[in-house]
């Protein structure tokens, strides 16, 4: 039954579809665990002879409570809580075993720190310490009621009935567990990508798509290597809000994004650099090829716009920056494409400037 306990945190529905996950979770490690289990305490009560009554309510507790347990979690307001309930049921009802199997040694331990494991694993020491507590108080109640009689002799018989148990069980609850771990690493990698992302454009944001550029830098200054920038500006883009609203502005974000990573190479390192301006790392590029790209980019946008109707217009100014010698900074790089970005809105926009010409 091992599982983690869900974010309560989060709002009520998604608090309970996670609460119900989590009686899945444990509706399954419950079913057949009880079953191992029940082969434990099957075996003891073959020897002994017991009564048919013990019988049933062995049948009873190995395969009607794991479905009952189930139902009873489901439809509560609040399935956690209700399975912390049932978990401490299903230790109240393995200690009620104990003296009903004459403390046979090895199916009563195995069953008790089994039934203890879980507990560890759902609500750590505190759910342990009053499962426990639910344990001893109806190992004591069975006693008193039925009697015992002390043997704590294990046969052949109830070492190789012990070892579905024994053995399978710790292995599905290290399957479990390895599962969750791992859904827990995926989400984790994707909290970390939305992070580095912009939401709308789907590119680097501003903060990750600088670091980019200072990496890309570090890199070009260790190993000699040539890089060039570009920064793009939407011609226009505050009319386009103005005039058509701010879903027609996203929209048109999100063709300049489209366009860049339609246009770029794998390596290439396009980011939302804010509001309507745009960047774009090119690793291992000339000034020559870089104002190639930039043109290319600047068209393949200018034309995905006429496809979007003769109404809507906008155009792309594009500065172009390669990476000198004489930089001493990334920021100084930057400072280049903005400039030559600048010189393209000035002299027209909807053009490529290098910077430097």
């Amino acid at each position: 039954m091992s599982a983690f306990q869900p974010d309560l945190d989060a709002d009520a529905a998604t608090a309970r579809e996670q609460a119900l996950r989590f009686t899945r979770r444990v509706y399954l490690m419950r079913s057949l665990g009880l079953a191992f289990g029940a082969l434990c305490v099957a075996s003891v009560l073959w020897q002994k002879n017991a009564h048919p009554a013990a019988w049933i309510a062995l049948a009873a507790n190995a395969f009607v409570w794991p479905h009952l347990a189930y139902q009873i979690a489901r439809r509560s307001r609040d399935p956690y809580r209700a399975e912390l309930r049932n978990l401490t049921a299903d230790s109240a009802c393995g200690g009620a075993w104990v003296p009903l199997m004459d403390f046979n040694l090895l199916p009563s331990v195995l069953l008790l720190v089994m039934l203890s494991m879980d507990k560890v694993n759902v609500g750590g020491g505190k759910l342990l310490a009053r499962c426990a507590a639910a344990q001893l108080a109806s190992g004591v109640a069975a006693a008193l009621l039925f009697g015992f009689e002390l043997r704590p002799e294990s046969t052949m018989l109830n070492v190789i009935a012990s070892l579905p148990l024994l053995i399978g069980y710790p292995m599905m609850v290290e399957f479990t567990s390895h599962r969750l771990a791992r859904q827990a690493r995926e989400q984790n990698r994707r909290l970390a990508e939305l992070t580095r992302t912009d939401g709308l454009s789907g590119l680097l944001n501003h903060r990750y798509w600088q670091e980019a550029v200072s990496s890309e830098f570090q890199r070009c200054r260790r190993i000699g290597y040539l890089s060039t920038l570009l920064m793009l500006d939407i011609d226009g883009f505050k009319s386009i809000n103005d005039r058509y609203g701010h879903q027609v502005g996203d929209q048109v974000i999100r063709i300049v994004a489209a366009v860049l990573r339609d246009v770029l190479r794998e390596q290439d390192i396009p980011g939302r650099y804010g509001g309507d301006e745009f960047g774009v790392v090119l690793p291992g590029t000339n000034t020559v090829d870089g104002q190639v790209v930039a043109e290319r980019v600047r068209q393949r946008f200018a034309s995905a716009m006429l496809e979007r109707g003769a109404d809507l217009r906008a155009t792309l100014s594009i500065g172009v920056a390669g990476l000198e010698a004489k930089n001493t900074n990334c920021g100084e790089w930057l400072e280049h494409a903005d400039r030559a970005l600048y010189q393209a809105k000035e002299q027209g926009r909807n053009r490529t400037v290098c910077y430097g010409t």
